[in-house]
């Protein structure tokens, strides 16, 4: 772990994390994020940014074109935030070096947040992008981290049981897949874990299911099937609340014949490649990250 890690790790515990777990107002913290994101996150120059429609639900989106982008693979991708804040704003820097490092094209959509949209609205959202993006020429490649992770694999569920069209892809940083909250580093990286305060995270998953199942697949798709699907890229740190939640979910897609490529960091906070200009753990799980998606898209 470098000097950085170990740096921006005491930070966070005194700033950001105590800041979640005192904030009881989802708009305090979408707030906060986009501060953040404008102050300390910065795409590549020259990128592009487009705001688009996708599909027949016209769901609102942003498009991302790397400088010299080429044809081939597009990369959609969702962000993270408890179902309850990020946006494409937030995490756009992030996927646009991501976007710049394979020359390939990416899209954010702007899916539905609780508790003012409370689930499924999420999953819905994502499915329509999908949908609205699936026939692309080179073929999708989705992505996503914390809830976004989870939206993902959900949504890369749906799929399959719907028998659409497959990615060619997906990979996740972190991914919240267990609104059950079942997974034991949940308590044992309590303390450890540099941002999430665990004892927050059954209140604000209740804002956005609002009653709804947290096992439904589509909430917790720990609980999917994911027959059919393409290979899968996951990511995570030992320190991390959400470290169970992408062991189990790594064992269940290689369980049902999933090709799984699971990649655990040391001591680095949660989401940590959206620090990019920050950790040079940051790039380099960019770099190997990269490299996946290119072995993909020439297969």
């Amino acid at each position: 772990m470098s000097l950085r890690a170990r740096f921006l790790n005491s930070l966070l515990r005194q700033t950001e994390k105590r800041i979640l777990a005192r904030a009881t107002d989802p708009a305090v913290l979408r707030g906060n994020i986009e501060r953040s994101a404008r102050l300390f996150f910065h795409p590549p120059r020259g990128t592009r940014f487009s705001n688009i429609s996708l599909g027949a639900a016209q769901i609102a989106a942003v498009e991302i074109t790397p400088p010299g982008a080429v044809a081939g693979p597009l990369i959609l991708y969702f962000h993270g935030g408890g179902y309850l804040f990020g946006s494409p704003r937030t995490h756009r820097a992030m996927v646009a070096h991501l976007a710049a490092r394979t020359g390939m094209r990416a899209v954010l959509p702007h899916y539905r947040l609780g508790p003012e949209h409370p689930f499924p609205a999420a999953p819905r959202d994502a499915l329509a992008a999908y949908r609205g993006v699936m026939d692309h020429t080179g073929g999708v490649i989705l992505g996503g981290d914390s809830a976004g992770g989870g939206l993902v694999l959900a949504l890369l569920a749906q799929i399959g049981a719907l028998g659409l069209r497959q990615p060619i892809g997906t990979f996740c940083f972190s991914p919240l897949a267990d609104l059950t909250f079942s997974g034991g580093t949940f308590i044992t990286n309590a303390k450890a874990d540099p941002l999430l305060p665990a004892e927050r995270a059954a209140e604000m998953a209740q804002m956005y299911l609002q009653g709804a199942d947290a096992a439904d697949p589509r909430a917790s798709p720990l609980f999917a099937d994911f027959t059919g699907a393409g290979p899968v890229w996951v990511t995570a740190a030992t320190t991390e609340i959400l470290l169970d939640d992408s062991k189990r979910i790594a064992d269940t897609l290689m369980m049902q014949g999933i090709d799984v490529t699971f990649v655990i960091e040391r001591d680095l906070p949660h989401v940590w490649p959206i620090m990019h200009g920050l950790l040079p753990e940051a790039r380099q799980t960019l770099t190997e990250l990269t490299g996946w998606i290119t072995s993909l898209s020439r297969l």
